[in-house]
């Protein structure tokens, strides 16, 4: 499957050159544009894999289009500029470049510089994957011990019985134990006589 890219280059030569130079390579150009901010919204409705962004144009420059698309995680950014100012190359980085490209350029550091942008990404999404489950792992582990101690409190139950009782419960209705977990936070009590 093709990699699909957002070109935004205010310069209509520099922006065919680089459509045909990626098109060649098997890249798919899914949309292109002149203004920044139109960029950010072709990345919004396109959802590419990778967004090329020139830091200079009309709209809105190519550092605020990468800190729009970089806050909600859309696509890889790749910076262009003619210059290659090292406050520049911060400012980039700062916004979301995972690469950044000094024109003119040659192809042969286009494609190598997309493939970073594109790696840089998924190891980005992968670490914000675990980091949301290690979050979810924290919460489940909190509302168990909750409701674990809520048992033991209320019906007299050593420890690993409540957690037995929570985590049959969550098998036998076929939920997740932090459902069941947050129910018996909630108030709710397993009937009279019902051991784990």
């Amino acid at each position: 499957m093709a990699v699909k890219v957002v070109l935004a280059e205010d310069e209509a030569i520099v922006r065919l050159d680089l459509k045909e130079i990626m098109e060649e390579e098997g890249y798919e150009v899914v949309a292109e544009t002149g203004r920044g901010d139109e960029a950010v919204e072709l990345v919004r409705n396109h959802r590419p894999d990778v967004a090329i962004l020139d830091v200079k144009m009309p709209g809105m420059d190519g550092l605020e289009a990468a800190r729009q698309i970089n806050a909600d995680h859309l696509c890889a950014v790749l910076i262009l500029t003619a210059f290659s100012q090292r406050d520049l190359i911060e400012r980039a980085r700062d916004a979301g470049a995972l690469a950044y490209l000094v024109k003119p350029f040659q192809k042969s550091e286009l494609l190598p510089a997309i493939e970073m942008a594109l790696g840089r990404f998924a190891e980005m999404k992968a670490l914000d994957e675990q980091v949301k489950s290690l979050e979810e792992q924290v919460v489940v582990r909190k509302a168990v011990d909750r409701a674990k101690g809520a048992l033991m409190d209320d019906l007299g139950w050593k420890e690993h019985e409540s957690f037995s009782w929570i985590q049959k419960t969550a098998m036998k209705e076929r939920v997740k134990m932090l459902d069941v977990a947050e129910r018996v936070n909630q108030g709710f009590r397993p009937p009279a006589g019902e051991r784990p």
